[in-house]
């Protein structure tokens, strides 16, 4: 038992010491923070995973958008990718048909490409947006909650 408790004891201690290594750690299994309701409808959480400074010109965010969630047509100033790594996402470009997009799906939206991506009706998204750092997401009209449910009759 003696042993048991100092192996234990041993064990955590490790693991604290390596914890505090020095190194800048984070994880995309961290859900993040519940986003204000500024751009979209419905519940969505942010975690923002890497952003970018003087030595990084990108950042990574992970998005989780919960099902019936609606996000407002918008565009970046670089390219845009997304990866979805959980459930299903609708996804639009201005002039384009909708498009769903599903778990293991990756699509690259060029810059200054209007667009919206969203969950689909019916089930929660979580992706990896990948962008340029600098300047903010343009916001340019608002997603009506009656377009989005007719991309979802078409959709599903």
């Amino acid at each position: 038992m003696k042993k048991m408790i100092c192996f234990l004891l041993f064990t955590v201690s490790v693991g604290i010491s390596a914890q505090d290594s020095g190194y800048a750690v984070s994880s995309y299994l961290v859900e993040g923070f519940k986003a204000p309701n500024t751009h979209y409808i419905g519940e969505a959480w942010l975690n923002h995973i890497l952003q970018s400074d003087d030595d990084l010109n990108y950042n990574i965010t992970k998005a989780t958008f919960k099902a019936n969630s609606t996000l407002d047509w918008h565009k970046h100033e670089s390219v845009q990718v997304l990866i979805i790594v959980d459930g299903e996402c609708y996804y639009q470009e201005r002039g384009k048909e909708p498009i769903l997009l599903k778990e293991g799906d990756v699509i690259r939206c060029e810059k200054d490409i209007e667009h919206w991506h969203s969950s689909s009706k019916e089930n929660d998204v979580t992706y990896l947006a990948l962008y340029g750092g600098g300047n903010p997401t343009t916001w340019t009209e608002v997603l009506t909650q009656e377009y989005y449910d007719s991309v979802a009759k078409k959709l599903n």
